[in-house]
């Protein structure tokens, strides 16, 4: 896997607010740039552990399951590539949580993908640098207007 793409962002919400939309996978159709997605398994407190989604940016389609593991006390959530098909191979990432102040939290989004399709190493970056500051960018539009 090649090296991560690093993005972060300050919420105006406590962690658990932040952790709460994050864990809210029937959701991210309305903010994370996902097309469709079903929770396939759940953890002990409810939460997805294999996700499938399928998204369609820049010309590309992908369908994937990502296993999750999640951090204790609202810390964030990393993910791991179950399965996946179409333009993306491999896709490795976490959100960590810290406390910023009396009420918000810094969010940094960790991301590695393994496209399935030959990229040079400058336009796979790119593609990854847009994830990152999409999915950063409306998860603080999502969380800052609940």
């Amino acid at each position: 896997m090649a090296e991560q793409t690093t993005g972060d962002t300050t919420i105006d919400a406590a962690p658990a607010e932040v952790m709460a939309v994050l864990s809210d996978f029937d959701a991210y159709p309305e903010w994370a740039g996902i097309k469709k997605v079903e929770v396939q398994k759940r953890d002990s407190k409810g939460r997805g552990s294999e996700v499938h989604m399928e998204v369609s940016q820049m010309g590309f389609e992908a369908k994937y399951t990502l296993a999750y593991r999640y951090k204790a006390n609202d810390a964030g959530m990393s993910w791991t590539t179950k399965d996946a098909s179409g333009a993306v191979k491999d896709i490795v990432g976490e959100y960590d949580l810290e406390p910023a102040g009396s009420d918000a939290t810094k969010v940094t989004y960790h991301m590695s993908i393994e496209p399935a399709v030959k990229l040079p190493g400058f336009i796979r970056k790119q593609v990854e640098k847009q994830i990152v500051g999409t999915a950063l960018s409306g998860l603080k539009k999502r969380v800052e207007s609940l």
